[in-house]
C-alpha cells in the first residue's frame, strides 16, 4: 500500500507537499478505513483552484513512465512549477508490502524525461541511476549483470531502469525481489478517473472503452439497474446489438432508446463510476477526481459509503463539499 507521498516543484505545488496516509488516529469508529497502519480510504477537500487535481496527477505521475497503462498526457502541461526556478519536479513514493518498505524517489523535467531515480527496499538501496552522468547501479538478485547504460544520446534516453530492470532481467527469489515485484504490481493497477467537461482515466487499463458496453460486458446489467434504482432512478435497461456490438438502451412503453439519450448528466457519471466499481477489486489505489461534481448530497454519501467499505483497494477523492467531511463517513485522518 501507499503510505506517504511527496512531491515539489510540479505544476501549482512548488514548495513539497505530502500526503501522509501512515500513522492512523486510535479512533473507535471507522476502523474499516484502516489496514496494516495504513490509511486505505480518504477525501482531499479544498476551494477551486486550490490543487486537488494537480496532487491527483502528481500521484499518478508514476504511471507515466513505469507502465504501458493509459496516459493522459496533455494533463500534464505545463509541468514544473511555473512560480518556481528549480529545473525539475521531484517525487517520493513510500509504499509497505507485508514488512517490507519501498522508497521510490526520482525527479523529472517533463513528463517523460527522467533526471535521477532511487529505489530503496528495507534499508538497501537496489537501483540507482542519473540520467545526465549515464551511471548507476542495480543491487537485486539476478540483475546485478544486467548493463544499465546505452549509446543511445542522452536526449533520447528516457527509459526508467526500473522499468527496464522489470522487463529484462529474470529475478531470484529473495524478500527484496518480492517487494519489487509487489511495488511494480501495485503500480500498474492504479487507476485515477474523472467524469467532468470531459471524461478520462490514467492508469490500470489501455485504450478507449464504452463504459455503457463495459458494464454488459462485465454481466453487470441487472445490477447496474438496481444500483440506479437505489438511488431513486427507475430505467427498465436492456442490452442491444447495435452494428454486431451490445450497447445500453432504456425500455418504455412507447419506445427503447439508448441509454445517454435519457440519461442525466448525473446518472451518466453514475454509469461511468459503476463501470470502474465492478472493477475495483483489482486495482490498488484509485483517485477519483471531484467524484462529486454531479451528485446532490445524499447521493455523494452514499458513493461514499460504497467505497468506504469495499476492501483490498486504496481509495482517495477529491471533493468541494465540506459537508462530506463527518465522522459518520469516514474519520477526522481521513480528511486532507
Amino acid at each position: 500500500m501507499l503510505r506517504k507521498f511527496s512531491v515539489s516543484n510540479f505544476k501549482c505545488f512548488n514548495k513539497r507537499i505530502t500526503l501522509d496516509l501512515s500513522d492512523p488516529a486510535n479512533y473507535a469508529f471507522n476502523q474499516q478505513v484502516v489496514h496494516d497502519g495504513t490509511k486505505t480510504k480518504g477525501i482531499v477537500y479544498g476551494e477551486n483552484g486550490s490543487g486537488k487535481s494537480n496532487l491527483a496527477l502528481a500521484v499518478f505521475d508514476i504511471v507515466l513512465h513505469l507502465t504501458d497503462r493509459e496516459k493522459l498526457l496533455s494533463k500534464y502541461e505545463p509541468y514544473l512549477c511555473l512560480d518556481s526556478r528549480d529545473s525539475m519536479a521531484e517525487f517520493v513514493y513510500e509504499f509497505q508490502f507485508g514488512e517490507t518498505s519501498v522508497i521510490y524517489r526520482y525527479a523529472k523535467t517533463d513528463p517523460t524525461t527522467l533526471v535521477y531515480e532511487k529505489l530503496t527496499i528495507g534499508d538497501d538501496v537496489v537501483l540507482s541511476y542519473d540520467f545526465a552522468r549515464r551511471s548507476g547501479f542495480v543491487a537485486l538478485a539476478g540483475a546485478e549483470s544486467l548493463a544499465l547504460t546505452t549509446e543511445l544520446p542522452s536526449d533520447t534516453d528516457k527509459l526508467s531502469r526500473v522499468k527496464y530492470v522489470r522487463s529484462n532481467a529474470i529475478l531470484q527469489e529473495s524478500t527484496a525481489t518480492k517487494a519489487f515485484l509487489a511495488f511494480t504490481a501495485f503500480v500498474d493497477n492504479m487507476l485515477m478517473f474523472y467524469s467532468l467537461d470531459q471524461r478520462g482515466y490514467q492508469g490500470f487499463s489501455v485504450g478507449p472503452d464504452s463504459f455503457t458496453r463495459g458494464i454488459i460486458r462485465e454481466g453487470k446489467l441487472d445490477e447496474f439497474q438496481a444500483f440506479l434504482a437505489d438511488r431513486g432512478i427507475d430505467y427498465d435497461l436492456v442490452s442491444i446489438d447495435v452494428n454486431g456490438l451490445p450497447d445500453l438502451y432504456c425500455r418504455f412503453e412507447k419506445d427503447t432508446v439508448p441509454f445517454g439519450a435519457v440519461a442525466s448528466t448525473g446518472t451518466m457519471s453514475l454509469a461511468l463510476y459503476y463501470y470502474w466499481y465492478i472493477r475495483m477489486g483489482k486495482a490498488s489505489l484509485v483517485f477519483i477526481d471531484e467524484f462529486d461534481a454531479f451528485y446532490h448530497f445524499e447521493l455523494a454519501r452514499s458513493i461514499v459509503e460504497m467505497l468506504r467499505d469495499l476492501s483490498g483497494v486504496q481509495v482517495l477523492l477529491t471533493t468541494h463539499n465540506t459537508d462530506l467531511l463527518s465522522n459518520d463517513l469516514l474519520r477526522p485522518d481521513a480528511y486532507f
